[in-house]
């Protein structure tokens, strides 16, 4: 059987640095360190779990989740980013969806995705020189209805399970989960943070209390950390597929001129 080697959480913007140099080089050494200790646990395999920006969905048709089928994955190159491709992790990807099915989970399969931002900023960070084969499992946090954590959770125990009953013996498969923390876009509130409810939801994931997170509901999260916040599905995910896991938290960073609570995690397995 496979085994998930590593667990990480990460938020998945960068903004410009002016007038906030000291939290964004903070933000970014907290991102490469997690690149570090990813690379540390010597993965087969990099499962991206995030939320597209309606670059790789039509808006009419919202899927809880999707998986990427690709060999290879050529980024959408929004906010400027490199379009230099990643390779793909199909044969794993192919063998999650048929495993997701037969569980009776719901889940859309891609082909042809360009990879946003939401991607590609974590992915480009931790690994730079895009050398891992890499699975997307993505989690809509961007048209409703989007699922709820609770379904965000048993996800997470469905991609545990495959990794460990159906992929081949010694395969090591690492996890990054994008997206977050607290952030209002395109409202009257743009650019409020809510530090609290961001160090709290860290807080929950490095001591072994993700099942709180589950316990949790879309209009919940709405209320206290914005539409963008949704995007905390990601990390509840990951935190379903690692239960009993605990870590640290690496960096956190409330960034207002960023419309966005900037942290991340790593959790020891």
């Amino acid at each position: 059987m496979g085994q998930i080697v590593g667990a990480f959480a990460t938020s998945h913007v960068l903004g410009a640095p002016d007038g906030v140099e000291d939290q964004a080089e903070r933000v970014f050494q907290g991102m490469r360190e997690i690149g570090r200790r990813l690379h540390a646990t010597r993965p087969d395999v990099l499962v991206v779990i995030t939320a597209d920006h309606l670059n790789n969905f039509h808006a009419d048709q919202p899927a809880p989740f999707a998986v990427a089928m690709d060999d290879v994955l050529v980024p959408y190159g929004d906010m400027g980013l490199p379009t230099d491709p990643v390779p793909g992790a199909a044969a794993f990807a192919q063998g999650l969806a048929e495993f997701l099915d037969d569980q009776g989970q719901a889940v859309q399969t891609l082909s042809g995705v360009r990879p946003d931002h939401g991607v590609m900023i974590p992915h480009g960070v931790v690994d730079p020189n895009r050398t891992l084969p890499t699975a997307l499992l993505y989690v809509n946090a961007a048209v409703a209805p989007a699922p709820e954590p609770e379904a965000c959770w048993r996800m997470g125990g469905l991609l545990k399970a495959y990794v460990e009953t159906v992929r081949p013996a010694g395969e090591r498969v690492a996890l990054l989960a994008g997206g977050g923390l607290s952030h209002w876009l395109g409202v009257p509130q743009e650019g409020q943070v809510n530090a609290e409810w961001d160090l709290a939801l860290m807080d929950a994931m490095i001591e072994g209390r993700g099942d709180e997170l589950a316990r949790m509901t879309n209009a919940e999260i709405l209320a206290a950390a914005g539409n963008g916040g949704l995007e905390v599905s990601a990390w509840i995910t990951l935190a379903g597929a690692v239960s009993d896991a605990r870590g640290e938290r690496l960096y956190y960073e409330p960034m207002p001129s960023w419309a966005s609570g900037m942290g991340g995690v790593a959790l020891t397995l």
